[in-house]
């Protein structure tokens, strides 16, 4: 009998990382969605319109511990590079109920754009997010560079925002 267990154990899992490596590269973004979304101080922001620069896009969740990690991570380099170097939105996820979001968007003094994805748009337009952080890195063109579920490196993020600024600073 254990014969027999333990091969089935081995293709059940096996099955189970194939499937989830399918799932992960066939929802891959090639450019940003051409959505809009309302901010958590009452403004709407279209995506169209953030081209030119570097574009980070996080989603997250109030309720996600690694979330909740990275933003001090991001505030800071928002803060180091400017907002005329690098545009930071952070997504909530549809079920994260809009006042925990705007009180940990104080408490925490985010200075990038907070939105709310209430009705789920974003999460469809960016590949049907299903788990918090996933997030983005878009070039000034709008072109998705990189992709990443799970907690970001920061130093690594860091290298690719500069190395997209000295492109978008060689094309102008």
């Amino acid at each position: 009998m254990k014969k027999l267990i333990l091969p089935f154990i081995g293709a059940v899992f096996l099955a189970s990382a194939v499937t989830v490596t399918l799932y992960l590269i066939s929802d891959r973004l090639e450019t940003t969605p051409e959505i809009s979304l309302d901010t958590i101080d009452g403004r709407k922001i279209e995506f169209h319109s953030l081209k030119g620069k570097p574009l980070f896009v996080t989603f997250w969740a109030t309720s996600c511990s690694v979330c909740i990690k990275e933003i001090p991570h991001l505030v800071k380099l928002y803060n180091d590079l400017g907002k005329s170097e690098l545009e930071i939105i952070a997504i909530a996820m549809p079920y994260d109920p809009p006042n925990l979001v705007i009180e940990l968007s104080r408490r925490e003094n985010i200075p990038y754009i907070v939105a709310l994805d209430i009705n789920g748009e974003a999460v469809k337009a960016f590949g049907n997010i299903q788990v918090t952080p996933t997030s983005f890195l878009i070039d000034s063109a709008g072109k998705v560079v990189q992709q990443n579920t799970g907690e970001i490196n920061i130093k690594e993020l860091r290298l690719k925002v500069k190395a997209l600024q000295k492109t978008t600073t060689t094309i102008s």
